[in-house]
């Protein structure tokens, strides 16, 4: 189906207008649908999805979606505290693994990565407590999430923040942009377009998630 020039809207194979970035692709639409924007709090999950979206830089997140399990087979399932523990061995043996992005910074990246996220926990508790201070306020948010208004927000003040904070604390590949892809994903934010019928489902579910922290 065609996208909606003004509104950002395509017609799904249900007739129910949705977000136009999956383009009616099967997986892709599932990936809308059942995952993009609903709140999530598991840190594992968190540590992965902010993983990804830095291995996803120069890419399409399909081609990351299409890879995914690879990624959590090759970075045991994204727990933070064993990948910390990879040395240059494993960094190694992951270039050799065609099933990923076979790319020594991001690989390298996402070890320093769990490292950091090791500190992180422990300083706040969790990944998710740390993330979730970062959500908006409702105030703080556009009062209409349309295509214009998504088109010229590819980061925001919130996303940049967080962006300098995380360097601060020696985090990598999390410039503004990846972050606010990271945020959109996970729900801090809620980015589906006004007129997509998955909107106010996410919303209702960030309505009775209790924040952690």
């Amino acid at each position: 189906m065609t996208k909606d020039e003004k509104t950002g809207l395509i017609e799904g194979p249900d007739g129910k207008l949705r977000c136009f970035w999956h383009g009616n692709l099967p997986d892709y639409l599932e990936y809308h649908d059942h995952e993009w924007g609903r709140p999530v709090t598991d840190d594992h999950r968190l540590f992965e999805k902010i993983c990804l979206e830095g291995f996803q830089s120069g890419l399409s997140w399909l081609t990351i979606l299409r890879k995914r399990e690879n990624f959590r087979e090759a970075f045991e399932g994204f727990d933070f505290e064993r990948v910390a523990r990879f040395t240059e061995n494993d960094v190694e043996r992951l270039l050799t693994n065609a099933g990923i992005v076979r790319h020594g910074g991001k690989i390298r990246s996402t070890i320093n990565n769990a490292q950091r996220a090791v500190e992180m926990a422990q300083q706040a508790g969790s990944l998710a407590a740390y993330f979730w201070r970062h959500e908006p306020s409702a105030d703080e948010r556009p009062s209409v999430m349309d295509y214009g208004t998504l088109r010229a927000n590819p980061t925001t003040r919130h996303s940049t923040a967080l962006s300098k904070d995380l360097k601060k604390r020696g985090w990598s590949f999390v410039g503004p942009t990846t972050v606010y892809a990271f945020m959109q994903a996970m729900g801090l934010v809620n980015d589906h377009l006004a007129g997509c019928c998955m909107r106010e489902e996410v919303e209702r579910e960030r309505e009775a998630l209790v924040r952690p922290g």
